[in-house]
């Protein structure tokens, strides 16, 4: 039995012709070079962005709490790259670590993915109140009820997430010869429960989506038909554009990733090329995958100079008495500010 794994679903099918392995050592350290630099680059820029608005107070507008709760969802999702760049690319049987990590670690995946996208979409809306309804912004979004409503999200995107533990597990091939896979059980495929999650994982891309391309449209109109009166009204446009360039990036960092698990469904049983085409595209959505939970920080870096001063300020002039802050940030204590 052969599958296809793109991120966590599996494909299963009874084809017996086509492997993971057909990919070239070349093409797979290519991929895994690629990945470790997305790693490292991600860790580093989702820590800086929790560490800037944990110790700089004035950061901590609604904004920055938003991107410093996706910061977390990102680096949960980086952390679980080994895995899957080990078990998914090089030796995806036999899966050594036991049927609960195969479990966890799919759930927290899919639970940061849903988290993150709920993210952009809350985060959009609350900008399309702020520029299009002020008035109501300032009585309805304050920072105790966005801390509450991100707890929330989280929430929606757990349990979102929570048929995974029926979907997914440890099963024996190879006729138990201890050819054991981490991978969408056959009760998945027959119940339909694979189908179905396929649905929700579709419907969490594209209903943001509709949502964003319709807030966007009417933020843009608003601001670009406004005069620019005020240097709020500039700081306005200038965020308004960071957002844009987030929600750009989601989008095409997640559409192949949709479009290949698509294609691939469609060309099960089909010719050789059709199932190579597809499976070479749901390599590059791999990586792509992994590029959207590092590129955030790189695009506040570039695009918000505010950022960029409190992440120079940070790692240049930090007080010796935050070097305490940062060790019980580490310990736990950064769930004591959504508390603040």
């Amino acid at each position: 039995v052969t599958h296809w794994c793109n991120r966590e679903f599996c494909v299963g099918s009874d084809q017996t012709d086509w492997e993971w392995e057909d990919f070239s050592g070349a093409e797979l350290v290519c991929v895994t070079a690629v990945c470790v630099l997305l790693l490292a680059l991600g860790i580093a820029g989702n820590m800086l962005t929790i560490l800037v608005v944990w110790l700089r107070p004035h950061l901590r507008s609604t904004t920055y709490l938003y991107l410093s709760s996706m910061a977390v969802s990102d680096l949960l999702i980086l952390l679980l790259m080994p895995l899957d760049l080990y078990y998914k690319l090089w030796r995806f049987r036999p899966w050594d670590l036991g049927d609960a990590l195969c479990k966890l670690s799919v759930f927290i995946s899919e639970s940061c993915t849903y988290s993150s996208i709920l993210h952009i979409t809350a985060l959009s809306l609350e900008r399309y109140l702020a520029v299009c309804r002020p008035l109501t912004a300032k009585t309805l979004v304050t920072r105790t009820r966005v801390r509450t409503l991100i707890g929330c999200l989280w929430v929606v995107a757990v349990i979102s997430a929570g048929p995974v533990f029926a979907m997914v597990g440890v099963e024996e091939l190879g006729g138990g010869e201890g050819e054991s896979e981490c991978r969408c059980t056959d009760y998945a495929v027959s119940s339909g429960l694979l189908g179905a999650m396929m649905w929700l994982s579709n419907l969490y891309f594209l209903v943001p989506l509709g949502i964003l391309g319709v807030v966007y449209g009417l933020i843009g109109r608003k601001l670009w038909l406004r005069p620019q009166r005020s240097s709020r009204d500039r700081a306005q446009r200038h965020t308004i554009k960071m957002l844009g360039m987030i929600v750009l990036a989601f989008v095409l960092c997640w559409l192949p990733f949709h479009v290949g698990r698509t294609l691939f469904s469609l060309t099960l049983g089909s010719s050789a090329d059709m199932y190579y085409i597809s499976q070479y595209f749901n390599l590059v959505s791999f990586v792509l995958f992994y590029l959207s939970a590092a590129v955030n920080p790189i695009l506040y870096n570039t695009m918000s100079a505010r950022y960029r001063h409190a992440v120079r300020s940070l790692l240049v002039r930090m007080a010796p008495g935050e070097y305490w802050r940062v060790g019980r940030l580490i310990r736990g204590g950064y769930w004591d500010y959504w508390l603040m």
